[in-house]
């Protein structure tokens, strides 16, 4: 059962690198529209079955679609992705939900474990593997951005 929206008694907007703080917005932002609804989605639904289940070769599974940015949701189990592959028109977030893979990359190679995530620049070749740490079922979401990324967060979080 859905509850009833909130109205917040602070609001942080966001825009660019500039964020403003306001209290009880007297009416919506210019942009915003009254139309649209949150998506919630649960990737371990039997419906999200990527055609990459059990095959080398096959696709994630799209799930959310904008001319800047693609949620696709990888489920791989048994097969390695046995050929390498490059994304020319957007930077990739490999995030590992579940399980884990070796990434191997003309950069380098990373085993991604679970709540790890990973960043492949526009242009990089790539490919997955299973590792000794892979589950029987290997959770992924793959974003990909229509633009180069840097990474701006905490040092400490970084793995070498």
């Amino acid at each position: 059962m859905a509850t009833a929206p909130t109205v917040p008694t602070r609001e942080v907007i966001t825009n660019g690198d500039s964020r403003i703080s306001i209290i009880r917005p007297a009416a919506p932002i210019a942009g915003a529209e009254a139309d649209r609804m949150l998506t919630v989605f649960d990737i371990n639904h039997p419906s999200i079955s990527p055609d990459n289940y059990n095959k080398a070769d096959g696709a994630p599974l799209r799930v959310l679609y904008s001319s800047a940015a693609k949620l696709d949701i990888s489920k791989r189990s048994h097969e390695d992705m046995g050929f390498w592959h490059r994304s020319v028109d957007h930077s990739e977030i490999i995030i590992c939900i579940q399980g884990a893979l070796r990434w191997e990359t003309e950069l380098g190679t990373h085993v991604l474990r679970s709540g790890q995530a990973l960043v492949i620049p526009r242009g990089v070749a790539h490919r997955s593997a299973l590792a000794p740490e892979s589950a029987e079922e290997n959770i992924l979401l793959e974003i990909k951005v229509a633009a180069d990324l840097d990474y701006v967060g905490p040092d400490g979080a970084l793995i070498p």
